[in-house]
């Protein structure tokens, strides 16, 4: 993809971090977008952002996690564009907590907002996808869907997860030309970690400092905007450390898992 001039883009969680970066990124470029996430008041701001005219952005709240609003959200927007030629799912939610003290309740939240939404959206956009043979699908995951850590367990899970069903959507739509870019960012510097789910399900409440000294949300969206025009697969996105730890991981898995066992969190 050699522009992205005129291309209809629905991002999740667009209403902050990466998600907003991202659009600021797609409407520098000249795209269409589709702005999704639970606060209306946040789109409105984010829309405003972009100067883009109401003919060429769609505000769209949703709570991804009520999948049987997928399909409806999706016909709204082609109802409005006609297609829907790249979409983001970058909506979704951390944790800090050890296994033994989490509820399961918790998992399963996580589970919903990180991946089971996405399937819903997914299946949702796929059909429409298909008619016009063409489509992109940019997953955020993290460098947490290639490693597992202290205190991240559901959240790692949920992210490997969608490594697993991306990788088959790929295979499965190649025919198709709908293509797949996997998004793992290490330490950005965005509010992750502060809205992180606790042991109950409440919020963490506290800035990691990793994350407060992380890339920048707009520096992340420019590198996820020129993975998707060379039509990267899979790319990585971060510091030494984080990027090291993923080939660790492949190389070295013995190494890797003696450094994660001593990295206990703030």
């Amino acid at each position: 993809m050699d522009t992205f001039q005129n291309k209809v883009v629905w991002i999740t969680g667009a209403s902050s971090g990466i998600g907003e970066a991202i659009a600021m990124a797609f409407a520098k470029e000249g795209a269409k977008l589709v702005l999704t996430a639970r606060r209306r008041e946040e789109l409105e701001r984010v829309k405003v952002r972009t100067g883009l005219p109401d003919s060429s952005v769609m505000i769209l709240p949703l709570d991804v996690t009520e999948f049987e609003k997928a399909n409806e959200a999706a016909e709204q927007i082609i109802a409005k564009f006609q297609r829907i030629d790249i979409m983001v799912h970058n909506a979704g939610v951390s944790q800090r907590s050890y296994i033994k003290d989490t509820d399961l309740e918790v998992y399963k939240k996580l589970m919903d907002v990180n991946f089971y939404s996405t399937v819903a959206l997914t299946k949702a956009v796929l059909p429409d996808m298909i008619k016009q043979q063409g489509g992109h699908f940019i997953i955020i995951s993290s460098v947490a869907g290639k490693i597992g850590t202290i205190m991240r367990s559901g959240y790692n899970a949920s992210k490997h997860a969608l490594h697993g069903f991306y990788d088959s959507l790929r295979a499965e739509s190649y025919n198709d030309n709908i293509k797949v870019t996997t998004v793992c960012p290490g330490y950005i510097k965005t509010n992750v970690s502060v809205n992180a789910l606790d042991e109950t399900g409440g919020k963490f409440g506290k800035m990691d400092s990793n994350q407060e000294n992380g890339i920048a949300p707009e520096e992340c969206a420019r590198q996820i905007l020129n993975a998707v025009k060379k039509d990267k697969k899979e790319i990585y996105i971060g510091g030494f450390k984080e990027v090291a730890a993923i080939y660790l991981k492949r190389f070295l898995p013995d190494l890797l898992f003696d450094q994660v066992r001593k990295n206990v969190p703030e």
